[in-house]
């Protein structure tokens, strides 16, 4: 059964339920559920009353998932505060977690058409990161917490920062069918700010030896 599949598909991204049953509770669950019946009456034209069936989820779920996004299966958005454009395209088995959103470009610069991202199979998106444009994220591709993300993102790539960018994952991690909140808990340092860090290293030490020759002309001198 279709509906006992997302359930489990669910469950095995998520540690805390204890059932089918909690599943059914999540917000992200019945967000999804609303939209399915929103999309279709927004494909059959019937836009104010997929509208109101917008809203209602909204309402009930602090969930907004535009009538006409399209989504694959197993989608699974872990909490709330959510937000999907009207031409996003998500795959199948896409995570989202809080604060999300998946946005378009400018209104105001004329452009028609796609203006929402395309998530790929199997992408998860952490917590308040904001993927925006008519941009491509790759299939199994991870965008880490609070990350902006305004380039097309390859395949299989680990994004974080501000512009986003992508990082060396470990092979064990990037084996896991699964990784919470898009990287590993385990990454301790930025690799920016480890690259500032050894600059400055370096800096210090240049400088340790050039007061050591000046100190030497010094004694010469003398």
């Amino acid at each position: 059964m279709a509906l006992l599949a997302y359930l489990d598909s669910i469950k095995s991204r998520d540690p805390a339920p204890r059932s089918r049953w909690e599943i059914l509770t999540y917000p992200g669950v019945l967000a999804l559920g609303l939209h399915r019946v929103a999309h279709g009456l927004f494909q059959a034209r019937l836009f104010f009353v997929a509208r109101v069936v917008n809203h209602l989820s909204r309402f009930l779920t602090a969930i907004d998932i535009h009538p006409g996004a399209t989504i694959g299966r197993n989608f699974f958005i872990d909490h709330g505060f959510v937000v999907i454009g009207e031409t996003a395209v998500i795959g199948e088995n896409v995570t989202i977690y809080q604060c999300v959103t998946l946005g378009g470009t400018d209104p105001a610069n004329g452009i028609a058409g796609k203006r929402h991202p395309t998530l790929e199979d199997g992408v998860i998106v952490g917590s308040g990161a904001q993927v925006l444009g008519p941009i491509t994220v790759g299939k199994r591709a991870r965008v880490g917490a609070n990350a902006v993300v305004t380039r097309d993102v390859p395949e299989g790539a680990t994004m974080v920062g501000i512009p986003a960018r992508p990082v060396p994952v470990d092979a064990g991690d990037y084996a896991k069918p699964f990784m919470p909140y898009g990287t590993p808990c385990s990454q301790k340092y930025d690799p920016e700010t480890q690259k500032l860090e050894l600059l400055r290293c370096e800096v210090e030490n240049l400088r340790a030896r050039l007061n050591a020759l000046t100190d030497d002309d010094k004694q010469r001198s003398a």
